[in-house]
């Protein structure tokens, strides 16, 4: 697996965000996992954690799945998420995304999950991201800590 790099102030890979969840992020060149155990400050409800807080880092994993294939950064255009199950803190966790199909460099389709350590997935998601510029995306490199691994090869089969 090869790890990806983190930003400085992304909420959810940021290093420097005083508020953010920090985590790791890594790639076998087709998946994008993250492992986590999230808070009770994490929680919308009765020891429950809020959806948004899964919702983002689904979000996390799918524009990384984009970025590996495509070696184009994105931004999400559209998202759905279904919850499956409650999902409680100080759980371990698994988030996994993978790029579905990419729409001749114009549109990328990715999908994700949320698991718990059996295995159990938990939360499910699909996403449509938009590629951004090159000047846009040379200015988001500026704010990466490590470089983006040149061994991540593209996506070789799109439609």
């Amino acid at each position: 697996m090869i790890r990806l790099p983190h930003t400085r102030g992304c909420f959810v890979c940021g290093l420097h965000n005083p508020s953010g969840l920090r985590l790791d992020f890594e790639t076998d060149g087709v998946q994008v996992v993250t492992r986590f155990q999230l808070q009770p400050s994490h929680c919308g409800f009765q020891n429950v954690v809020h959806g948004g807080i899964l919702a983002t880092i689904l979000d996390e994993v799918m524009v990384w799945a984009c970025g590996v294939r495509t070696r184009r950064l994105a931004y999400c255009a559209e998202m759905s998420v279904r919850y499956l199950q409650p999902v409680p803190p100080q759980v371990a966790l698994q988030a996994r995304g993978e790029l579905t199909e990419d729409k001749r460099g114009r549109l990328f389709l990715a999908q994700g999950d949320i698991r718990n350590e059996a295995g159990t997935i938990l939360a499910t998601s699909t996403g449509k991201y938009m590629p951004i510029t090159p000047a846009a995306q040379a200015k988001m490199l500026e704010d990466f800590v490590e470089a983006f691994d040149a061994r991540v090869q593209p996506l070789t089969d799109s439609a």
